[in-house]
């Protein structure tokens, strides 16, 4: 017991030394906790809808102030053609469309009633299924609502017919509301991102715990060359890791990878010039294996989790989070996996997202070379 007692106060004497380990045991948690307590919630709010109104009446403007009115959704614009709709729901824009037919009152009025289409994009299938249930509340609190007026009519009127409004849903790109074709895509850039930081900055760092770090300094190799060589092997497991969940994705869970292999393939080698610079930065600033695992998981992807709209909708969160998250890579990469096997889109759709991604990527790796090319000096 006694001996127990002792390495117990070795590693508490160990761990006062080690200032930076010290940071990374207290400090994560808290940013975690205040993450977690903004980000994380599954309630669904804010869903952005687009309006089609082919009748332009006096009532299906009403149907449209009763989208308006709600504290779920937000109106982004009015369209003129149905076919103005799929732009929008292609690059994200938004989450809904409500398209209202010609002849809409016409034939309420005459007592036929009348039908009226509620497209959604059903890529996520929890906030699908969420946003057509408001609709559909919507909708029939409208339609109940002429009922209502039409039998207080009809007591003056007993030979008027009472008509009501139908709303007839479609849901694009994951029709059957599986979680899984969202979720299993983007374990494809979790994988990334995990496999590629972590073995990046654990293999530099044991380099350097064992001492042939400092061995390969005094080769005639130069710093670029060892750079590239130390993290070329990483770059080769994340194309197999890429590879492999694709293969995995469409063979054994049967999700279609609709859009190009080629251009998956293209965003995934961006995507991995931020992750091996990551591991590259996170090997300067953690003298042990241990560090380098923690200060990874901690402050990098746990965050990039969280903020990236992996699980929980970027649009649910506090202001201050979404303008947090256009600096998390990982976001931009999802939406570009998401898109390429569930929407089938092409470069014009997903340049929004390479764009930014490929400034960060080169940013971070810059960085990284730049820092881990002083250290080796």
């Amino acid at each position: 017991m006694k001996r127990i007692f002792h390495l117990m106060r070795k590693e508490f004497w160990q761990l006062r030394r080690d200032r930076r380990m010290l940071g990374v045991i207290f400090v994560p948690p808290v940013l975690q906790l205040l993450l977690l307590g903004y980000a994380a919630t599954l309630d669904v709010e804010d869903i952005r809808l687009v309006v089609c109104d082919l009748d332009e009446t006096s009532m299906s403007r009403d149907l449209v102030e009763e989208f308006s009115a709600s504290a779920n959704f937000s109106v982004l614009a009015f369209l003129s053609h149905p076919r103005e709709i799929d732009s929008y729901l292609d690059n994200g824009q938004a989450m809904m469309a409500v398209n209202i037919p010609t002849g809409f009152a016409t034939d309420i009025a005459s007592g036929e009633g009348s039908r009226l289409q509620l497209l959604v994009d059903g890529s996520d299938a929890n906030t699908a299924g969420i946003s057509l249930s408001y609709a559909s509340a919507i909708v029939g609190r409208f339609s109940r609502q002429i009922v209502i007026d039409r039998i207080a009519h009809s007591t003056k009127n007993p030979g008027a017919k009472i008509g009501n409004v139908e709303a007839e849903t479609r849901v694009w790109y994951n029709q059957e509301l599986k979680s899984r074709n969202f979720m299993v895509p983007a374990v494809l850039a979790l994988l990334l991102m995990v496999m590629t930081t972590t073995l990046t900055s654990m293999a530099i760092v044991k380099e350097r715990e064992i001492g042939t770090l400092e061995q390969l300094i005094v080769t005639p190799i130069r710093s670029y060359e060892l750079i590239a060589g130390k993290l070329a092997p990483f770059v080769l497991i994340g194309f197999i890791d890429v590879l492999l969940v694709i293969f995995v994705a469409t063979v054994w869970f049967g999700i279609p990878l609709r859009g190009s292999i080629l251009h998956l393939l293209t965003a995934s080698g961006v995507f991995l010039f931020t992750t091996v610079g990551i591991g590259l930065l996170m090997s300067t600033v953690s003298r042990t294996q241990q560090q380098a695992m923690m200060t990874s998981m901690f402050f990098v992807m746990m965050p990039m989790i969280v903020l990236s709209g992996f699980i929980f909708p970027i649009e649910n969160m506090p202001r201050i989070f979404q303008i947090m998250t256009y600096a998390i890579p990982l976001r931009y990469f999802l939406i570009i996996v998401r898109s390429l096997f569930l929407k089938g889109v092409g470069l014009s759709v997903l340049w929004p997202q390479v764009w930014p991604l490929l400034i960060i990527g080169a940013t971070i790796f810059g960085l990284s070379v730049m820092r881990f090319r002083k250290h080796l000096g």
